[in-house]
């Protein structure tokens, strides 16, 4: 890690530098991504007359691609630190952004997402791995739900252009899309100080094998991957919902606008309010539970306000899952493998999500073709709810915050064995937990 701060080393004015980054490129990548990805679905289905199945599989490509690629470039930020892969990952994005301003054809919008996708990949973890290292267990919900608040303006400002725009020509928001990460990365490059995101020795092979032999935290991954799955529809189902009753493409702003509004509003009020109550672990219980709530209530959206309502349902509880979410899975990560934790954090995106912009349109499709639009809300509802219930059940083994991941006699194995190989005298990782009482 030559070349890196160490976390030891970061001086207040470090920390504060690097969280002044982060949301710059928060409030930026989301405005973004939103501005142009919501429109995928309208653009290509209402359109050019694609098949909103088709545009399923394309989404469910850029996401099982970047989330995939995501657990590699986590591992290579333990290694190289993020700063380099923050700012090569922005560029890549928005290059496939640009792509897509004129891809009208399945290979070549393929391309342009998976383009869009490996740049994702390049920066998501390292990015989460930052503003964990940045941040400490005392504020770290506090500073995930901030940044929350700061995306949702993001999001307010992306889906807005984004509706505008599009009034022009799609093209136009794929350029505009693009501008956004070319900003991000102007950002990052000039303010992120260059920090080791892993406070320990550990070498990346063995930190991808203790994570991968870590069974709560896969557990936990496995879990959320439920909760992906129904996050995901607000990008496909939801938006070809709105399309489909108003029969005009600016109800999609209008879906948007609804969700920005409770994420600005409630985004950091409301979990600091109930986290009187509630640790990470039970914010994000209630988040996927409220969720599943807003998306089974559009099974009966017979008009725009109904389905408007739903969307604020399924937004107050995307309030509450984020941060819970975020710091659940920093809480779990170790420190001396942190950005390798976060990259193998993403597979379960990579499964939920892919599966669910597949699904998601599949059902969608189903749906009409049976004259049963009801079906797909009733099936995410089960989803998200089974999901929640899992999480409730495991809740003792996932309140847990350590500072190392906990060691098995075959993980203790592991470590000896990479430590003979390389001849680096590494010390054996532990387990510190936090009270019960503070748990869950």
């Amino acid at each position: 890690m030559s070349g890196l701060i160490p976390l030891d080393q970061l001086t207040p004015q470090s920390r504060r530098r690097g969280i002044l980054a982060l949301s710059i490129g928060a409030f930026f990548a989301w405005a973004g991504f939103f501005m142009i990805i919501p429109l995928v679905a309208v653009h290509y289905v209402d359109n050019l007359g694609w098949a909103a199945g088709t545009v399923g599989i394309v989404l469910a490509v850029r996401q099982f691609t970047q989330q995939s690629l995501t657990t590699l470039f986590g591992v290579l930020s333990d290694r190289v630190g993020p700063k380099i892969l923050i700012c090569s990952g922005m560029l890549l994005r928005g290059a496939g952004f640009a792509a897509l301003a004129r891809a009208e054809s399945f290979w070549p919008v393929l391309a342009a997402v998976v383009l869009s996708a490996l740049g994702g990949g390049m920066f998501e973890s390292p990015k989460a791995a930052a503003l964990a290292a940045f941040s400490t267990p005392e504020n770290r919900q506090r500073l995930f739900a901030s940044i929350g608040v700061i995306s949702g303006l993001g999001v307010t400002l992306g889906t807005q252009l984004g509706a505008f725009l599009i009034q022009i020509d799609f093209a136009v928001v794929g350029y505009a899309s693009a501008s956004a990460y070319v900003v991000i990365f102007a950002a990052m490059f000039l303010l992120l100080p260059n920090v080791a995101v892993s406070s320990g020795p550990v070498g990346s092979v063995v930190g991808m094998k203790l994570a991968f032999a870590d069974r709560t935290f896969m557990l936990y991954l496995l879990i959320l991957s439920g909760f992906w799955f129904c996050w995901t529809q607000f990008s496909i189902s939801v938006t070809l919902a709105a399309t489909s009753i108003t029969g005009t493409e600016t109800a999609v702003a209008w879906i948007y606008a609804v969700n920005s509004v409770v994420t600005v509003g409630l985004g950091y009020v409301l979990p600091r309010y109930l986290e009187r109550w509630l640790s990470p672990l039970g914010l994000l219980i209630a988040g996927v539970s409220t969720t599943a709530v807003g998306l089974g209530l559009i099974a009966f959206a017979d008009g725009f306000p109904v389905l408007l309502a739903a969307a604020g349902v399924f937004a107050i509880g995307s309030v509450l899952a984020r941060p819970g979410e975020q710091t659940v899975t920093a809480n779990l990560a170790s420190p001396t493998a942190r950005g390798t934790y976060f990259g193998v954090a993403a597979l379960s995106l990579a499964l939920g999500g892919g599966l669910g912009n597949f699904v998601g349109g599949t059902l969608f499709d189903l749906g009409r073709s049976l004259e049963r639009p009801e079906l797909p809300w009733v099936a995410f509802f089960v989803v998200g709810m089974a999901s929640a219930i899992a999480l409730w059940l495991h809740r003792a083994t996932l309140g847990q915050v350590r500072e190392e991941p906990p060691v098995t006699p075959a993980q203790a194995s592991i470590l000896e064995t990479e430590q003979a190989s390389t001849r680096v005298d590494t010390p054996l990782p532990h387990r510190r937990e936090i009270p019960r009482s503070q748990s869950e």
